[in-house]
């Protein structure tokens, strides 16, 4: 039961729609506050939900946002954003206490975070296989010495793609809402 008397979760047949995912995930805030709520064991209450907010909000420790900070981010979680959340089913609200609900498993597809001095993987590996058919290409021509066996390139290409998907894998565990102290956008 949310904040507004009435069952408002989701259920597994009616699930987020992708647009409204994206306008749930569009105000960092939200993101923040779902990375709080994820990154413990059961139940927070909004108080430390906003206060967590404030200060990752304003590059502070806890213990240095001013009180203004925290009135802040409490009023707009209060009154917006956790009730927002609450009604897609994605945490529940009630009575000041905040927690995950199995609606922010739904998420994790949406949440692809991708540092600013980096490349989208979709576009890094679209790259790998050009010049991974580059490197076959030039292998079948015989640009290469006779002593390299040709199937020696197609395993290169196969230790090129899996060591990168492992990467990849590794680095998108590591970026999720949740998974480390400080939300993944915030860490740089």
């Amino acid at each position: 039961m949310g904040t507004t008397g009435v069952d408002s979760h989701t259920d597994t047949e009616s699930a987020l729609s992708r647009d409204e995912v994206f306008d749930l995930l569009s105000n960092h805030r939200r993101r923040y506050a779902l990375h709080a709520v994820k990154h413990v064991e059961g139940p927070l209450d909004l108080s430390d939900v906003a206060e967590q907010v404030a200060a990752w909000e304003n590059g502070k420790s806890r213990e240095e946002i001013t009180a203004q900070e925290r009135h802040r981010v409490y009023t707009s979680m209060q009154q917006t954003h956790l009730p927002a959340m609450d009604r897609a089913g994605v945490i529940e609200y009630d009575n000041g206490t905040v927690t995950l609900a199995d609606g922010a498993e739904n998420l994790e597809v949406y949440m692809d975070i991708v540092p600013e001095q980096s490349i989208p993987w979709g576009e890094y590996y679209l790259g790998l296989a050009a010049v991974s058919g580059a490197l076959l290409a030039a292998a079948g021509a015989g640009v290469f010495p006779e002593s390299i066996p040709a199937l020696a390139w197609g395993w290169l290409v196969v230790v090129l793609f899996a060591g990168s998907a492992l990467y990849h894998v590794v680095q998108s565990r590591r970026m999720r809402l949740g998974a480390t102290d400080t939300p993944p956008e915030i860490e740089e």
